[in-house]
């Protein structure tokens, strides 16, 4: 045994020694780092490569979501990081070996020799919509141009959904873990109106916490979330009815509103102004407020029929839709018809998946005049897909036909079939 852990021992200094040696003439090809939306991932790298003044160029891969736009972008980038020059001039680039040739180019001076160039892609998984050879070649683009780049990949998912099947070079990776509870707390704290004091902010602050935090996490939205209902919340304060220490007076004001909220979290469907006038107006008993923008979508004539169709065959068991769906069905026992399991409301056990064929069957019934089988239909349906109004359920290589879930809720279909 103490040959062994000599031996090792060996072996993990040359490993180090020989890591240190590579590292002093070029730095690691690639870095991947992922992490939930809003974990700080794009803002301390940014802070991080400015603060340390380091030759680098910033791309977001949503603004530029072609091949020729992300690599024209890069090099011009690189051109006003290269030159003094203010203005630069545009760059054709078509292909990655003209990327190459042009990087190879543009990093002749000697400022770069001694340092670490990094290009940073922001929202890297749209690199997998592009070419194939795109993602791969970055990864390799140290060894491609024999410069000392450093490619850092940005991302909101793992990098096993990223792995290509050839030419892969593996990148250091990197995760940003989501913040804590108390670390919201901290962060969305400091935006305290100065007419109000910290503490107050940060009751309200943990009370916002407290309803959002478990289906929610992303620190813009509850930004947006925090700005959006502090008015409301200091109502009874504004009015005199309560001081700022009354927080059960402040609860009962605020939670109907937070209530309300829960149903447009992460939409966005109406903007400040407009949600503080729907909280102002009472309005009619029977109207629908603050619900999903789905309620508002237009959909053709027979997505709205299939969509009423997959609702029903999702909610109700097989066993009634000939009682259901069928004029002369014969005489059924009621004692009887429900079973056990069945009495319970399936809209506590949510949507069950369905065949094409029972969806079509559905529909015929529904429908006053006739609905022959055609391609238009079975577009709609995929249409429907995806809008995610309805989700196919299954693998693709099964044998059977193809099985769905109607994902839409109860007051969406009762606006549709209005």
């Amino acid at each position: 045994r103490p040959h062994c852990f000599s031996l090792l021992l060996c072996v993990f200094v040359v490993c180090l020694v020989w890591f240190f040696f590579f590292n002093w003439f070029f730095s690691f090809p690639s870095i991947f780092i992922y992490g939930h939306t809003s974990s700080g991932k794009t803002y301390v790298m940014q802070t991080l490569l400015n603060t340390l003044q380091l030759p680098h160029v910033f791309v977001n891969c949503v603004e530029y979501f072609t091949s020729r736009l992300l690599l024209e972008e890069i090099l011009m980038q690189l051109q006003s990081c290269c030159s003094e020059r203010e203005q630069t001039s545009h760059v054709h680039c078509d292909t990655f070996n003209d990327f190459v040739r042009l990087f190879k180019q543009a990093v002749v001076s000697r400022e770069l020799e001694d340092q670490t160039l990094y290009i940073v892609l922001d929202r890297a998984e749209q690199l997998r919509e592009m070419e194939a050879n795109i993602l791969p070649a970055f990864l390799r683009l140290q060894e491609l141009t024999d410069r000392n780049v450093t490619v850092v990949l940005l991302s909101e998912i793992v990098w096993e959904l990223f792995r290509p099947s050839i030419g892969c070079f593996e990148p250091f990776t990197l995760y940003f873990p989501d913040y804590s509870i108390g670390h919201l707390q901290k962060i969305l704290s400091q935006n305290h109106p100065p007419e109000y004091s910290a503490d107050f902010y940060a009751a309200y602050i943990n009370i916002l916490l407290g309803v959002f935090y478990m289906v929610c996490r992303d620190l813009k939205e509850l930004q947006h979330l925090a700005a959006l209902n502090f008015s409301k919340y200091c109502e009874p304060v504004v009015r005199g009815e309560a001081n700022e220490r009354d927080t059960r007076k402040l609860w009962k004001n605020i939670e109907p509103h937070l209530k309300k909220a829960m149903h447009t979290v992460y939409l966005r469907e109406i903007s400040s102004s407009q949600w503080e006038s729907l909280q102002r107006d009472d309005g009619e008993p029977g109207q629908l407020k603050g619900l999903s923008a789905h309620t508002h979508v237009e959909l053709p004539y027979y997505s709205k029929f299939l969509l009423i169709a997959a609702y029903l065959a999702s909610y109700n068991p097989v066993r009634t839709d000939k009682r259901f769906f069928l004029k002369h069905h014969g005489k059924i026992r009621k004692t009887n018809f429900m079973k056990k399991h069945e009495k319970t409301s399936n809209h506590l056990l949510g949507p069950k998946p369905f065949p094409l064929d029972r969806l079509l069957a559905i529909l015929y019934s529904i429908v006053d005049n006739r609905v022959a089988p055609t391609a238009n239909i079975f577009s709609q349906i995929t249409s429907l897909v995806t809008l995610q109004l309805l989700s196919m359920v299954g693998h693709n290589d099964q044998l059977d036909g193809p099985r769905y879930k109607c994902t839409v809720s109860l007051d969406f279909i009762r606006a549709i079939a209005r």
